[in-house]
């Protein structure tokens, strides 16, 4: 008897600890990345692995290299350039890998290197539950001489451009290809609109027109990408407004907000180069993986930042609290953005100078964000978006 009972207590103490090592990883924590990345696959100017690597080694969980048109799968030569700088970039990249990883050759006194493909530079930097390289695609399309570009997150196979008619036809076409994708796969593959005031090709009208879209680039880091409009153009912020007002009333998901690098340039570093470390999102989920981070980011448990992080953000039927991480002599103001029920544009709800602060939703309220802006200046910014921000998802207020 006193054996039966020995066993039985162990088998509790057993389910216990199982049952608390499973809370423990069931908890949620916040994973950062960037979902809009290029390298020497199209326009960047650096070789897949240095840039992962810069990035997993300034504390980024997970990336998206999303080079045009490419999924980084086929064969690749390039030529390095003649100049000193992409010289030494070269005998950096040697050394750093080494002769048994880069393949090259010199011909005629040129150098070429087969570029890594996906599968290749992913299991190479890959880390289970620390750093994760997600295969996507920019689609570049063009609908006269307006570019439209559409990121694939988790794509599985490559989608050429689709084309069509109009700017807002253009943009479904390549749209409904994604989302054909992910329905014929069963795999979550995120599409998401990339800098609408890029030559400002895709206006206001273009984006309330699409139909199965959720996220868009609120923020992008390049240089030429005009975040925040200028006299005739609004900035992509109330643009992002203004979509959901048009979504709520069209019975739409919310449209959610994106801050991205869009980076090319990793050997010059300024305000009129597109360099990494400008723009990211953090993701709240429980698991490092494609799957997880996209479905949490379509639940929008996300903020995206170019430099404020949060300790807390919470959500409520009631109200939405948000607590920052504060840095020592940098001053935060919390602001609150929605629109009333019945009114055409949003207007600032609250605003606190403090690095907490909650918002109790009123009963005429439709929608609310927030937005968390430092004092802090951006260490390498661009346009005149010089302090550090963070923006959180709209709530959707059901009364």
């Amino acid at each position: 008897m006193k054996n039966v009972l020995s066993s039985l207590v162990l088998i509790l103490l057993l389910f216990s600890i199982s049952g608390l090592a499973q809370k423990e990883n069931n908890e949620k924590k916040w994973y950062k990345g960037n979902l809009h990345t290029h390298s020497f696959w199209s326009d960047g100017d650096e070789f897949p692995e240095i840039i992962l690597n810069w990035y997993k080694s300034n504390n980024y969980q997970f990336i998206a290299l999303s080079d045009h048109n490419t999924i980084a799968m086929e064969e690749k030569w390039i030529q390095v350039r003649s100049d000193s700088l992409f010289q030494n970039s070269f005998n950096n990249y040697l050394n750093t890998y080494g002769k048994d990883w880069v393949d090259y050759k010199r011909d005629s006194g040129k150098i070429m290197v087969r570029l890594k493909t996906y599968s290749e530079y992913s299991q190479l930097l890959e880390k289970p539950g620390e750093f994760l390289v997600i295969h996507s695609e920019e689609i570049t399309d063009k609908y006269e001489d307006k570019h439209v570009h559409i990121n694939a997150t988790n794509i599985q196979r490559k989608i050429d451009p689709q084309g069509g008619n109009s700017v807002a036809e253009t943009m479904q076409n390549n749209l409904d290809e994604v989302l054909k994708q992910r329905q014929e796969t069963g795999i979550p593959i995120m599409p998401h609109i990339n800098h609408p005031n890029f030559f400002y090709s895709v206006t206001l009208e273009d984006m309330i027109a699409l139909k199965g879209e959720q996220f868009f680039e609120v923020y992008n880091g390049h240089h030429m990408v005009h975040n925040q409009g200028d006299s005739t153009h609004i900035s992509t912020e109330e643009m992002w407004d203004q979509i959901n007002i048009s979504y709520i009333k069209e019975n739409k998901p919310l449209m959610y907000g994106l801050a991205t690098d869009d980076s090319h340039n990793y050997h010059k570093k300024g305000h009129q180069f597109s360099n990494a470390g400008r723009g990211w999102v953090m993701v709240q989920t429980d698991t490092l993986s494609a799957h997880s981070l996209i479905h949490a980011m379509e639940k929008g448990d996300f903020y995206a930042s170019t430099g404020v992080s949060l300790t807390s953000l919470e959500r409520t039927p009631e109200s939405i609290v948000v607590a920052v991480e504060t840095e020592p002599g940098v001053k935060y103001t919390i602001s609150f953005i929605g629109c009333l029920k019945g009114e055409t544009e949003t207007k600032e709800l609250l605003s606190v100078d403090a690095s907490q602060a909650q918002y109790k939703f009123p009963k005429d309220l439709l929608f609310v964000r927030c937005k968390i802006t430092s004092n802090k200046q951006q260490e390498n910014p661009i346009e005149n978006m010089k302090y550090e921000v963070a923006w959180t998802q709209p709530i959707l207020i059901s009364n």
